[in-house]
């Protein structure tokens, strides 16, 4: 999915609310600040597999979207924190009954499965 379709007015609302979380990380990243702010190195060592990169990147869509606050301490070495904004806690509370569901679903995916017999 783009990013563009994020900000298409003429879209489902939930397909420009999926748009926002579209991608390998950034649901764990919302679940992640939903605790508390964290430091870039903080979330990378919780986060293995993501890259600095790669997170660097997700935080600035993120913060483009209005679901982070970035904020740099001016102090040596530079200190950067990442928190939620209130529209970010908005969209976790919202995601919460959907993560549910998600449980749920694997709950009933393991009983189904032939190992489980």
């Amino acid at each position: 999915m783009t990013r563009s379709r994020a900000q298409d007015a003429n879209v489902c609302g939930v397909t420009a609310a999926i748009a926002v979380i579209d991608g390998k990380w950034k649901t764990v990243l919302l679940w992640l600040l939903e605790s508390r702010p964290h430091r870039p190195g903080e979330l990378r060592r919780r986060l293995p597999g993501l890259t600095e990169k790669v997170l660097t990147q997700t935080l600035r869509e993120m913060e483009a979207d209005g679901l982070v606050h970035r904020e740099v301490h001016d102090v040596r070495p530079l200190k950067t924190v990442y928190s939620l904004t209130s529209f970010g806690r908005e969209l976790s509370e919202v995601l919460a009954p959907l993560s549910d569901w998600g449980h749920r679903r694997l709950e009933k995916l393991a009983e189904s499965s032939p190992a489980a017999s």
